[in-house]
């Protein structure tokens, strides 16, 4: 952008010595000799105007863009931002509000619901409109189902419900459970060490859990089960997945080693 002068314009009146030759001065010189300057460089007070309307910039702000001086009203025509609410020019030296390329007057940049100036606040920028936080999460933001508090950002969506993700934790020890594996039962939701601890049934050969989850296969008998890899010959601990076998008391046992039953 040019650089814009608001003091008046630097003037000198030229003293001519009693004993120089004068010339006769072209039409275009002022006839006071009154010498006007900026930056280095000089004007006679009736050359010294816009570059495009040709109006006085004599004692009046002005702009310069390269070689030539505008007056503000025709540096802001040209040159300035349009203000995407108003329309109108933001005129030199006047506060202005950008945002992804656009400019608004600070008082135009306003929240779209309650028409309160955002200045540097906050916003939330929906479907070409701007909104202070407040209001965006009254009208948009979806709730918590746990705390009923707006999910301005994030959040995880359990059986269609939203929830923040602090507020989506395990039922029994209350850990988070976003990016985590777990499971539900009456529709809660429990990491699986609590699930297994809690309802799990326990292998009867290494008497853990077995969660039936991520496809984990199990052995079921005479409400009994073990883990797959449990299901083993008591003696020779050959396994027995897909075999027959015999029963002693609680123990399970092949064929061979159960002959003398």
């Amino acid at each position: 952008m040019g650089e814009k002068s608001e003091c008046p314009i630097r003037s000198s009146q030229d003293e001519l010595d009693s004993s120089s030759t004068v010339s006769v001065l072209p039409l275009t010189v002022c006839l006071t000799l009154q010498d006007l300057s900026y930056k280095d460089r000089h004007w006679h007070e009736g050359c010294f105007h816009c570059s495009r309307c040709g109006s006085s910039l004599v004692d009046k702000p002005f702009a310069a863009k390269g070689e030539q001086l505008l007056c503000t009203d025709c540096y802001s025509n040209e040159y300035s931002s349009k203000c995407q609410e108003c329309k109108k020019t933001i005129m030199p030296g006047t506060r202005k509000m950008e945002y992804k390329g656009n400019s608004w007057h600070e008082t135009c940049f306003t929240c779209q619901r309650c028409q309160q100036p955002i200045g540097t606040k906050s916003f939330i920028p929906k479907e070409n409109q701007n909104f202070c936080v407040p209001c965006y999460e009254k009208q948009y933001a979806l709730q918590c189902v746990q705390c009923k508090k707006p999910i301005t950002t994030g959040g995880v969506t359990y059986r269609e419900q939203p929830w923040h993700k602090e507020c989506f934790v395990c039922t029994a020890c209350k850990k988070q459970l976003s990016g985590q594996r777990f499971t539900a039962r009456d529709e809660f939701p429990y990491c699986l060490t609590c699930f297994c601890d809690l309802y799990a049934k326990k292998c009867a050969g290494c008497t853990n859990p077995i969660s039936g989850l991520g496809g984990t296969k199990y052995i079921s008998f005479e409400e009994r089960q073990w883990h797959n890899d449990c299901f083993n010959c008591k003696k020779c601990s050959l396994s027995l997945v897909g075999r027959g076998f015999l029963t002693e008391r609680d123990d399970i046992l092949c064929p061979d080693c159960g002959k003398d039953i």
